[in-house]
């Protein structure tokens, strides 16, 4: 397996990266790392196609006395029996604009992979080892702005006198603040001014208001909570009691038929005396 990756980076920050086993652990594309384990240690999901294969093992990573790096790792399948052994060699070369990371090593594996086409597999470690150069580009680039910002200390003092000089005397006080500007009346047209409440009015329901709020506490008193909550309001808020319809007693009602059957009966004894005669 050969593949080579260009990055904008130069070659002594990628060795700066790859010589520290913790970031290159963040670089690698999906790992999992294991707490307590070895620095790039955890577990990789490898999608193959519309098939993924997930592996748990550990990855070495050392540098060789040409300048390149050795990378030694072994896997196995979480689910399943399959495994996998990796041996790789990385070499940075300087090139126009950055450098260039080129791979070179071979693979042994078994279990689901060998079932998979091989062009997908291909696909799929070529894409792994694309992001790989690119997360060990953005690690460096990370740490060279850092750098930077740390040996710079004056640029904070600087940018904070600046501020100040820009400062006007409107800035700090010392000129009068310009009246607030008044704001339009709502929908373009102005409303009426409310109008004044006579002082014996507000007298009247101040008092009225007091006269209500000691007659509640003096109920109040001696009454448990839930009779106070089932308490009818009182005051302003008591509830306007429905008209009551007035009815004459039950004597009354039967006068005036009693009065018109004695009258009645009154007309018909004189017809009939009268009749005899």
């Amino acid at each position: 397996m050969e593949h080579e990756v260009f990055v904008p980076v130069p070659a002594e920050r990628l060795r700066e990266v790859l010589d520290d086993p913790a970031r290159v652990a963040r670089a690698v594309p999906g790992l999992q790392q294991d707490a307590g384990a070895e620095p790039v240690a955890g577990r990789l999901k490898i999608r193959v196609g519309s098939h993924s294969v997930t592996y748990r093992g550990a990855v070495r990573v050392s540098r060789r006395d040409d300048g390149g790096y050795a990378v030694e790792g072994e896997a196995e399948e979480s689910r399943g029996s399959g495994s996998v052994e990796l041996t790789l060699r990385i070499t940075l070369r300087d090139a126009e604009g950055g450098c260039t990371v080129t791979y070179d090593g071979t693979a042994s594996a078994d279990g689901r992979i060998t079932d998979l086409p091989a062009e997908a597999v291909e696909g799929a470690v070529t894409r792994l080892l694309n992001r790989f150069a690119e997360h060990l580009a953005t690690a460096a680039t990370q740490d060279t702005n850092a750098a930077s910002e740390t040996n710079d200390p004056g640029s904070d003092g600087e940018r904070a006198g600046a501020g100040a000089e820009e400062q006007t005397p409107a800035d700090l006080g010392l000129t009068e603040e310009p009246p607030a500007p008044e704001r339009p009346a709502a929908f373009g047209a102005d409303r009426p001014a409310p109008s004044p409440v006579p002082e014996d009015e507000e007298d009247e329901e101040d008092d009225e208001d007091i006269a209500e709020a000691a007659h509640a506490r003096r109920t109040m008193i001696g009454r448990s909570a839930e009779e106070v909550d089932h308490a009818p309001p009182r005051g302003r808020y008591a509830p306007v009691p429905a008209p009551q319809t007035v009815s004459p007693p039950a004597p009354l009602r039967w006068a005036a038929p009693a009065a018109a059957l004695a009258v009645a009966s009154a007309i018909v004894a004189v017809r009939a005396l009268r009749r005899r005669r």
